[in-house]
C-alpha cells in the first residue's frame, strides 16, 4: 500500500508536490511547547548517549510514548542537524505519503477522479495539512491505524477475491505499527471499530482462524517488541508508568487539559474546513453505489463517530486527539463532491450558508490581527485584562504589517467565486474553495504563526538559546516546559543532583544556576528563597540567577 506503482504519472505529481508544500518553511519558527519540544527532545537525547531503546526526557526514562516516531527523528536529525526543521520533517514525509495512499486507495474504490479529489479534499482542508508540518506524533500514528482498518475492511468484503491472508497480515502490521507509535490506543481503536461492525452485521463476517492468528502474531511482534525489550532489560517500572498513564488520560484531565462535552465535535467540525461541510452532505448513502463501497463507507463511518464518541468519554481534550477522524471526513466529502462533479447529487442551500460563516469564522481574526497594533493600547488598559502574564505577552515587540487582511479576504474571494460558479461552472467553483483554503493556511504558517510565538514563548526560547555552550544550569520555577532542555542543548550531567529542583534553589550547587518563571508566580519563590535574584524580565518571562555557591565561598575566603 505504501508502495505504489510508479506507471501512473499522477503518483510523481503528487509526490513532487508534496514534498515541496511540506517541507516549505518546515523550521521558519520555534517549536512549540509542550508536544512539539518533548518529542524533539527525546530524539536529541537519544542521538546524545547513544540510547535508542529508551525514550528519555532530561535524560531520565520517558515512559508516555514508545520510540517508533522518536527514531524518525533521530534519524531526520542526525541527517539534517538537530533544529525545527529536522524535527518536524518526518510528518512532511507521512504528508507525501498519506497523499499517496488517499489516491492509491481512491483509485481501488472508484477511479482515479475520486482518488484525485479525496487528495485535494485532504490536502486543503486546514487541521490536517497543518498536522503535516508539525512535529507531533499523530499524523504517523494516525495513518497506521486507517492504514490497519482499511486493510481489514478489504477483508471483511464479502466480495473480496484477493489474498485475504496478505489483507489480514497488512492490517497486523500496520496496527502493530501505530502500537509502536502511540500506544495500545491503537489496538483500542481497532477492536471498537471492528467490534462495531461485526455487531451491525449481526457476526455474519467470515474468517479463517489462520488469518486471525497471522494477525495476532504480526501484530503482537511489531507493537509488542520494544514493550518486550524493556521488560527483558529489566525496566518493568517504565512499563507500569506507561500503563497507568494510558489509564489516567482516560480518567482525568491529563495536564490540565480540559474541555466541553462536544469539543471534539467542533473541533473537526471547523478543522478539517472545508471539506467538513461536504461531508456533511456525504453522510447521506449516494444515489449509484456498489455493495464494496456500501461496505468501506459504513467502515469509514463508523471510524468517524467511534473517534469521536471515544475521545468525549476520554476526560483529556487534546486538539489532535480527534485527528484520525480527518481520514472518514475527508472521505465522506470526497465521495458527495464526487457525486456533485458528476450531476449526482445537488449542492443543498444550507451547505453554502455553512461555507460563507465558517469562512467568515476564519477571516474576521486576520481582518483584526492587521489592526492589533492600533487596538493593543486599548486592550492593555490597566483592568481590561485580568491575567497578569497575558498583559505581559501582549508587550512583546511584535509588528504586524496591517496587510494580513488579505489572508482573509483570499478566503472569502474564493467562496464568492464559488458561490459565482456553482450553478455555470461548479468544478471551478469547487476548486477556488480548496485552493483559496490551501493559500490561507500556508499564508497564516508563514505570517501569522511565527508572530503569534512572539508572544507566546519567544522571549523564554531566546534566553534558552543564549546559554547554549554555557557551563550552567537552566530551570524552570512555576510552569511545566521541555523548551529549555532542547534550546539550551542541555548536556547529560554526571552530578544526579542537578535534575532536583530543590537542590538548584537551596543546594551546594557547583555552578552558576538560572531560572524562568512567570510574573503572575514569581513572588512566591522570590519571597520564600531570597537567595535567588531577578536579573530581567521580558515578555511575562522572568530571569533569576543563583551563583555558583563554590565559586561564592571561594571568592569570601
Amino acid at each position: 500500500m505504501l508502495i505504489p506503482k510508479i506507471k501512473d504519472n499522477n503518483y510523481i505529481i503528487i509526490s513532487v508536490l508534496g514534498i515541496i508544500i511540506f517541507s516549505l518553511f518546515l523550521g521558519q519558527v520555534n517549536l512549540f511547547d509542550w508536544d512539539e519540544i518533548n518529542f524533539a527532545e527525546s530524539a536529541r537525547e537519544m542521538l546524545l548517549t547513544g540510547d535508542f531503546l529508551t525514550v528519555q526526557i532530561n535524560f531520565e526514562p520517558f515512559w508516555e510514548k514508545p520510540p517508533l516516531f522518536i527514531w524518525m527523528q533521530a534519524l531526520s536529525m542526525w541527517i539534517f542537524g538537530v533544529n525545527e526543521f529536522a524535527a518536524r520533517f518526518p510528518n512532511a514525509i507521512c504528508g507525501v505519503v498519506t497523499l499517496l495512499v488517499l489516491y492509491r486507495m481512491g483509485k481501488e474504490m472508484k477511479n482515479k477522479s475520486f482518488g484525485i479529489i479525496w487528495v485535494v479534499s485532504y490536502a486543503c482542508s486546514f487541521l490536517p495539512f497543518f498536522y503535516f508540518k508539525s512535529g507531533i506524533i499523530d499524523p504517523w500514528f494516525n495513518l497506521f491505524i486507517f492504514l490497519g482498518i482499511y486493510h481489514a475492511a478489504k477483508y471483511t468484503d464479502k466480495d473480496y477475491t484477493g489474498r485475504r491472508t496478505r489483507r489480514a497480515i497488512l492490517s497486523g502490521l500496520y496496527i502493530g505499527l501505530g502500537t509502536l507509535t502511540k500506544g495500545p490506543v491503537a489496538i483500542l481503536i481497532f477492536a471498537l471499530v471492528g467490534t462495531i461492525l461485526l455487531i451491525i452485521r449481526k457476526f455474519a463476517i467470515k474468517f479463517k482462524i489462520k488469518d486471525i492468528l497471522f494477525f495476532i502474531g504480526v501484530l503482537t511482534f511489531t507493537g509488542g517488541f520494544w514493550f518486550i525489550l524493556q521488560i527483558l532489560t529489566g525496566n518493568y517500572h517504565v512499563m507500569a508508568d506507561f500503563i497507568e498513564y494510558q489509564i489516567r488520560l482516560f480518567k482525568t484531565q491529563d495536564a490540565g487539559h480540559g474541555g466541553f462535552l462536544l469539543y471534539h465535535f467542533v473541533v473537526v467540525f471547523l478543522g478539517v474546513f472545508p471539506s467538513s461541510i461536504f461531508a456533511l452532505s456525504g453522510l447521506r448513502r449516494p444515489k449509484s453505489i456498489t455493495d464494496y463501497e456500501k461496505h468501506i463507507r459504513q467502515v469509514m463511518i463508523i471510524l468517524l463517530f467511534t473517534v469521536l464518541v471515544l475521545f468525549t468519554i476520554v476526560k483529556t481534550k487534546i486538539l489532535h486527539y480527534s485527528s484520525l477522524a480527518y481520514f472518514p471526513v475527508t472521505y465522506l466529502a470526497t465521495w458527495s463532491i464526487y457525486e456533485i462533479v458528476n450531476k449526482k447529487h445537488k449542492i443543498k442551500w444550507w451547505t453554502n450558508v455553512l461555507i460563507i460563516l465558517v469562512a467568515l469564522i476564519f477571516a474576521i481574526p486576520m481582518f483584526v490581527i492587521s489592526v492589533f497594533d492600533k487596538i493593543k493600547p486599548w486592550l492593555l488598559v490597566k483592568g481590561r485584562i485580568d491575567d497578569l502574564f497575558a498583559v505581559a505577552n501582549l508587550q512583546a515587540d511584535v509588528n504586524w504589517t496591517g496587510l494580513e487582511f488579505i489572508i482573509g479576504l483570499i478566503l472569502l474571494i474564493g467562496v464568492l467565486y464559488y458561490l459565482l460558479k456553482i450553478k455555470r461552472n461548479i468544478k471551478h467553483g469547487l476548486l477556488s474553495i480548496a485552493m483559496s483554503s490551501f493559500l490561507y493556511i500556508n499564508f497564516t504558517l508563514i505570517f501569522v504563526i511565527t508572530k503569534v510565538e512572539g508572544y507566546t514563548q519567544r522571549a523564554a526560547i531566546d534566553f534558552y538559546k543564549s546559554m547554549q555552550n554555557t557551563d550552567v544550569y537552566v530551570e524552570t520555577l512555576g510552569f511545566k516546559s521541555y523548551a529549555h532542555y532542547f534550546y539550551t542543548l542541555k548536556p547529560k550531567n554526571k552530578n544526579l543532583e542537578s535534575n532536583n529542583k530543590d537542590w538548584l534553589i537551596n543546594g551546594h550547587v557547583d555552578k552558576d544556576v538560572y531560572f524562568v518563571s512567570k510574573n503572575d508566580r514569581v513572588e512566591n519563590y522570590l519571597n520564600k528563597y531570597p537567595n535567588l535574584k531577578v536579573i530581567g524580565e521580558k515578555n511575562g518571562f522572568v530571569f533569576i540567577t543563583r551563583k555558583d555557591v563554590l565559586k561564592t565561598d571561594y571568592d569570601k575566603e
